[in-house]
């Protein structure tokens, strides 16, 4: 009787763990009007307030005062897994300080795998797949520290307050519409985290080069279910080019490369990006178009565009638009920006 029930204990904890969606991590390219129309290019760029995510180095070489009010959404909706991220977020960036806050939702439905429910709970279970959501918000203090000329250090300190919810929905539904029941759903415990990005950036006349580590500390939320989400420590570094520093043309052109792969809601991600932006009319309008390749797991291709509009001297208007294939990152985004 004991072993009948050991067995059923060890069938119980294995059906679990296998029901249990494993912790994804959040990717970069969830916020910045100007880095996501480059590609996600922008770490050694970082020379508006959104350095307080990207890059908190870049607020030493940015404008004296940079203030953005954006809203973003960038999904991936074809099939499962399928993820959708949406941001609204307001930033504010000086040379020794900065101010940020971001509210985002993240969201993704996963796979129901076939060996994980067993017989006496295929009834129930059978063509429900899991379905997750979490609602947060991210209040950041960036400080900016010059070592010696052309190089600079930084770190934005983050307290985090999440709501991570779970459930299970009809398989036969489309991606599109799991992801908006995810949305949806309600209930959970709030819990709150302290985190930490720093990043490094160095100048030499034309040349930028970048460095960030960020989620420093992996915060993690999760709920009575059993559900988590972690924000994984990440690694990448940018090189950038400043053309009109050595004498060109108003067109910067980067390159950015994660230095690890991460799990995400989509799958392993370690992305290659590639951008560039140029000024024309006195630096009143502005283009940008980029892409980002992902070297792992499913090897993503996806394309960015985006510009600027100076409504009037130092007030901008941003946007950008993400188009991959049927499987990758598709999303947009739009920001109000006062620069000068």
């Amino acid at each position: 009787m004991l072993g009948l029930r050991l067995k059923h204990l060890a069938l119980f904890l294995i059906v679990y763990l296998l029901l249990t969606p494993p912790a994804f991590a959040q990717v970069i390219e969830t916020v910045g009007s100007r880095a996501l129309g480059m590609g996600g290019a922008f770490v050694a760029v970082a020379s508006d307030s959104s350095a307080t995510w990207w890059n908190p180095a870049g607020l030493a070489a940015g404008p004296y005062v940079d203030v953005a009010l954006a809203r973003g959404m960038m999904e991936q909706r074809t099939g499962l897994p399928a993820r959708r991220e949406t941001a609204t977020w307001f930033a504010l960036g000086t040379p020794p300080v900065g101010v940020s806050y971001y509210r985002f939702r993240l969201t993704d439905a996963q796979p129901l795998a076939p060996t994980a429910v067993d017989a006496g709970n295929r009834q129930d279970e059978v063509g429900r797949v899991p379905v997750r959501s979490l609602a947060a918000s991210q209040l950041g203090i960036t400080l900016v520290q010059t070592l010696v000329e052309g190089i600079h250090v930084g770190g934005t300190l983050k307290y985090l307050r999440g709501t991570l919810r779970s459930g299970r929905d009809d398989s036969m539904l489309r991606a599109s519409e799991l992801l908006d029941r995810g949305d949806a759903l309600d209930g959970g415990n709030s819990e709150s985290k302290f985190d930490l990005d720093i990043g490094v950036l160095a100048e030499a006349e034309a040349l930028r080069l970048g460095v960030l580590v960020k989620n420093v500390l992996e915060p993690e939320f999760s709920n009575p279910s059993g559900s988590t989400l972690m924000f994984e420590r990440q690694f990448r570094v940018g090189l950038a080019v400043d053309a009109a520093k050595a004498g060109g043309i108003p067109l910067t052109a980067a390159v950015d490369l994660d230095l690890r792969t991460v799990a995400t809601a989509s799958g392993d991600r370690r992305n290659l990006a590639l951008g560039v932006e140029q000024w024309f009319a006195k630096r009143r309008v502005a283009v940008r178009g980029g892409g980002r390749f992902n070297m792992v797991g499913s090897k993503d291709r996806t394309g960015t565009a985006g510009g600027s509009l100076s409504l009037r001297p130092g007030l901008f208007l941003d946007g950008y638009v993400v188009r991959g294939g049927s499987t990758d990152d598709r999303g947009w985004g739009v920001a109000s920006r006062v620069s000068f």
